[in-house]
């Protein structure tokens, strides 16, 4: 399983996030990863960081489809991806229904068809194909006219049945939020698995977004995780995954503790068949720091 790291791009420079990058891949993480959150734009400042050391990939988790015409996000898409030496993982999603709605002002009632209209357009695209495409929702006709640039993996934020199917027959992978190994185990592989053997594809990849931390205070930790994370009950997509849990919210999902702790958690996770652990590194300052230091290690080490 490979050890990926979430940066957290937060009132941070275009430098900060370069340094950032590049020494987390020099530190031995399998994959580093920023978020679209109202602030920079991912797909731009991973562009601007250029290729990260070894090759290392680097993703997007994620971007969101509505305000995006394919086209547009193709071209933007393929440019981050020569950009960064072709070592780009292309994460995408509709996007939470507060911002696609509030924000962006778009209808959000069916989003799964919605991205699934979406990626009949994009992933031709991707692939240098030409489109001629009027559906319900997005009309696109045209191609990317550059050349000797490969499609990258795309990974979708799926959680439900629906989506999960959707990730199953088209993409290459999925990306998790707020699910544990028994999630994995009975809910997200199971339906990836069936999904991909109707399509005759190789069943997706799952990377499993995780917050952890290590401390010593584990009780302040789940506390500083509920007020970073905690609006999170509200989104119908991460209540189902709550549920399915059998947990209150966010709190009741971070991996917290020393070092033994968080190694036996992490195994927990590669021993469901996920791919990519993502981590969160959550708690005070020095716990995240502490916590880097502590995946780069692992993951080093396990490869």
């Amino acid at each position: 399983m490979r050890i990926g790291l979430w940066i957290d791009d937060d009132q941070q420079s275009v430098d900060e996030v370069r340094r950032r990058l590049h020494t987390a891949a020099e530190a031995g993480f399998g994959a580093l990863w920023l978020s679209e959150r109202g602030g920079w734009d991912p797909l731009t400042l991973l562009a601007a960081a250029g290729p990260a050391p070894s090759g290392v990939p680097v993703g997007t988790s994620i971007v969101r489809t509505y305000p995006r015409h394919p086209l547009a996000l193709a071209a933007q898409v393929l440019t981050a991806q020569a950009a960064t030496g072709n070592s780009l993982v292309l994460g995408l999603g509709p996007g939470p229904q507060p911002i696609v709605q509030g924000q962006y002002g778009y209808d959000p009632a069916k989003p799964v068809e919605n991205l699934r209209e979406y990626l009949g357009v994009l992933l031709p695209l991707l692939r240098g194909e030409q489109v001629a495409h009027d559906g319900p929702a997005w009309h696109a006709a045209g191609a990317i006219a550059v050349s000797g640039v490969p499609a990258p993996p795309v990974y979708l934020s799926a959680l439900g049945p629906r989506m999960l199917q959707l990730t199953g027959e088209v993409a290459d992978g999925t990306l998790t939020t707020w699910t544990g190994p028994r999630t994995v185990t009975e809910h997200v592989l199971p339906r990836l698995s069936r999904a991909a053997a109707e399509a005759g594809r190789p069943v997706p990849a799952v990377a499993a977004g995780v917050c952890v931390g290590l401390t010593k205070d584990v009780d302040g930790l789940r506390t500083w995780v509920h007020e970073a994370f905690g609006a999170a009950v509200g989104l119908p997509s991460y209540r189902a995954a709550f549920d399915r849990e059998g947990v209150s919210g966010p709190a009741d999902m971070v991996l917290a503790g020393d070092e033994t702790t968080l190694e036996r958690e992490v195994s927990r996770f590669a021993a469901a068949g996920v791919a990519e652990l993502q981590i969160i590194p959550c708690g005070t300052a020095e716990e995240r720091d502490r916590t880097i230091a502590f995946a780069a290690a692992l993951s080093a080490r396990t490869g």
